[in-house]
């Protein structure tokens, strides 16, 4: 079993080196701006947003994942806009990724929505710390293919993406690493590359009749052009405060989602992947929290049109 299981992060590790994968969320129709720049100042609040993602539980060096988002409108020149950070850390193994971006977006009201064309720039670092704990099973010594040091790198990375949302639609398509930077470890540690993604996203709230249920479907395709995944959502809401249901990666997990808002306006969730890929044999599911809280950029300002809580 031991055997099995080193093997397999070993396994795991070289596909990273050879192609960075955006890390999964399972609750991405909140975290809209981590993916997409163009959806940064898509409400008139100031949203924040953060996410923890412990995958594959119970197996050694497995991916945690943390991020934050924060974004807000602004008016500049008698224009709409949208400016938002996001940071983003990575672990797998001995591979550490951290990624800080700034986002811009331009925003055009159109019909009864919004449509953002956003950018965002940025750096990303990578650090290996090679620490072979499976010695006595795979002999490492002497094989190029397999760093025996460390290092850290930095470089360029930029996206792209436009976004268009009314009060109970939102719609989105976007790239990440648009300039696929590569990174040079020193003396020939290792070289990796950040593979430029794609992404198409949409969601709708659905008024049940009786006002105080509401259904939220979304939906998420990504891919880097070799790979593709689909993700498939829908939650419940009862008195727009509490929400369940179910998230679909296709050919990966099932996911369990709750959530709650408190009465001072922050929203926690939760999610819990039922693996279906042979990872479910070596682990016990991947968790997932999520806080996000909006609030308005004037207390003084007139009351609002209601916004879903996916668009932040």
């Amino acid at each position: 079993m031991k055997r099995l299981v080193i093997i397999c992060i070993f396994g795991v590790v070289s596909v990273s080196l050879l192609a960075q994968q955006d890390p999964k969320f399972s609750q991405n129709m909140f975290l809209v701006p981590v993916y997409n720049p163009g959806a940064v100042g898509s409400t008139d609040k100031i949203c924040l947003a953060a996410a923890f993602r412990n995958q594959w539980a119970g197996l050694p060096d497995a991916p945690v994942t943390t991020t934050f988002t924060a974004n807000m409108p602004v008016n500049f020149l008698g224009r709409s806009h949208g400016i938002g950070i996001n940071l983003m850390n990575d672990n797998l193994a001995f591979n550490n990724d951290f990624n800080i971006s700034f986002s811009y977006a331009f925003r055009i009201d159109l019909g009864t929505g919004s449509l953002g064309i956003g950018t965002s720039l940025g750096l990303a670092n990578q650090s290996l710390t090679p620490s072979w704990n499976g010695a006595d099973i795979i002999k490492w010594e002497g094989d190029g293919a397999i760093p025996q040091t460390g290092g850290s790198v930095f470089g360029f990375d930029m996206g792209l993406g436009v976004y268009y949302n009314t009060d109970n639609l939102y719609v989105g398509a976007s790239t990440t690493h648009l300039n696929q930077t590569s990174f040079d470890y020193p003396d020939d540690v290792a070289e990796t590359k950040l593979i430029r993604h794609y992404y198409l996203m949409a969601g709708y709230n659905i008024q049940l009749t009786n006002p105080m249920f509401e259904i939220m479907p979304s939906l998420m395709l990504q891919s880097d052009a070799r790979s593709h995944h689909i993700y498939l959502n829908t939650n419940v809401r009862y008195n727009k405060r509490f929400w369940g249901g179910v998230s679909y990666s296709v050919g990966g997990a099932l996911s369990a989602l709750l959530g709650i808002e408190l009465m001072n306006g922050i929203k926690i969730g939760y999610s819990y992947d039922f693996e279906l890929s042979p990872m479910m044999k070596y682990s016990s599911g991947s968790h997932e929290i999520t806080v996000r809280y909006c609030f308005d950029l004037s207390n003084d300002r007139s009351p609002q049109k209601y916004k879903s809580i996916r668009f932040l």
